[in-house]
Order: structure tokens, then sequence, then C-alpha cells
């Protein structure tokens, strides 16, 4: 199968996924905070975090980090609709929230791809390291 071909099949698992964690998210988190967007990303992240480290170790082939790290995370997470939901709050002069969602959302990401790629280590047997 074409790589493209895999990078669509893993976007169409990837964006509805997204969706599906907005859609809870925002029937059981409460309001304002946009929990949807920030799930998906931070699940996103961990998820990357693996499957780049797995990839490296040898775990996943090129159509394996084509379907799961191209198609499907980059379905799944979201800068724009990150940048977006930062720029309306600003907007709306909720600044101490905007600061508050950009630091969690870039300080957890990080946290948690390095936590995956921890995983992945473990996982392949690679040993410590970056």
């Amino acid at each position: 199968m074409g790589e493209w071909l895999l990078v669509l099949a893993g976007g169409a698992i990837g964006a509805p996924a997204r969706y599906l964690i907005g859609v809870t998210a925002g029937r059981r988190l409460p309001a304002p905070y946009h929990w949807g967007t920030f799930l998906a990303n931070m699940a996103a992240s961990l998820l990357l975090g693996f499957l780049v480290k797995a990839g490296t170790e040898g775990a996943l082939g090129a159509d394996g980090q084509a379907l799961l790290s191209v198609g499907f995370c980059g379905a799944l997470s979201t800068w724009s609709t990150f940048s977006h939901e930062l720029l309306a709050m600003t907007d709306a002069r909720h600044t101490t929230r905007a600061a508050g969602y950009l630091l969690a959302t870039v300080a957890l990401g990080l946290a948690l791809s390095f936590a995956g790629g921890a995983v992945a280590r473990a996982w392949t047997g690679s040993g410590p390291g970056l």
C-alpha cells in the first residue's frame, strides 16, 4: 500500500477519535476550559513519543510510522484548534486562563512525549537515553 494511503487511513481513524474525545469531554468536564483539544493533544503527545522511539528502535517500519505517527497522531492532535482557542481567550481578555492553557499544554505535552519514549525504550529493551 502506498505511504500516502497509510497516512490517509491513519487520519481517517485519528480524526473521528479526536472528535469523540471532544464530544465526550464537552459532556463530562467543566466548561469553559477546552478539555477536548487538551486531552486529544495530550494523548497524541504520549502516543507519538512512544511511536517515534519505538520506530527508531526498529519496532515499526516505515509503513507503521506513516499509518500511526503521521496519519493517526497527526489527525488526533490539533495545533490549529489549540492556537485558535488561545487567540479567542486572549481576545476575550482571559489572559490568565490563556497563559495557563498554553503552559499546561506545552509542559504536559512534552512530559508525555518523553514518557511515551521511556515506555518504548523499556518495551524494546534499548535502555536509557534520549
